[in-house]
């Protein structure tokens, strides 16, 4: 299985977040984490919409980690971030014509499920114990 580029940037995101307390711009994290500033701003609405990141308007403003972020399930924010599309598109153009009478496709299903499962336990501030927060703090700076 392969995430989709959105779902990378903001585990990015929120990793660096976790590292580093303070409010991050825009700017400064698409610098930091080497991506294209529009990709990232809708990225971080996103997970602002789901409630893991915190946005401060105003001149000073920026992102930061919400609490709730902190002790997020990265299970549960690549189920969110990566919706609901499975590992095959079955009923794509043109539709397989092993559609109806397939075993892949639950297989492909139940495999997909268990890298979420196996994903769960893990939580975003999991992912910044040393060595991982020197490197995440060394980022772009």
């Amino acid at each position: 299985m392969r995430l989709n580029r959105s779902t990378d940037i903001g585990l990015r995101v929120l990793m660096l977040g976790a590292a580093r307390d303070d409010l991050f711009t825009i700017d400064e994290l698409a610098g930091r984490l080497a991506v294209p500033r529009h990709h990232l701003a809708k990225v971080v609405q996103r997970l602002q919409h789901l409630g893991v990141l915190e946005t401060v308007r105003g001149r000073g403003g920026g992102v930061r980690l919400s609490a709730a972020g902190r002790t997020a399930s990265i299970g549960k924010l690549v189920r969110e971030l990566e919706g609901a599309a499975e590992v095959v598109d079955c009923d794509g153009d043109p539709v397989c014509p092993l559609n109806q009478g397939c075993r892949l496709r639950g297989a492909l299903r139940r495999a997909q499920e268990a890298f979420y499962v196996s994903l769960d336990p893990i939580t975003v501030e999991d992912l910044t114990a040393p060595p991982a927060r020197q490197v995440l703090l060394s980022l772009g700076g």
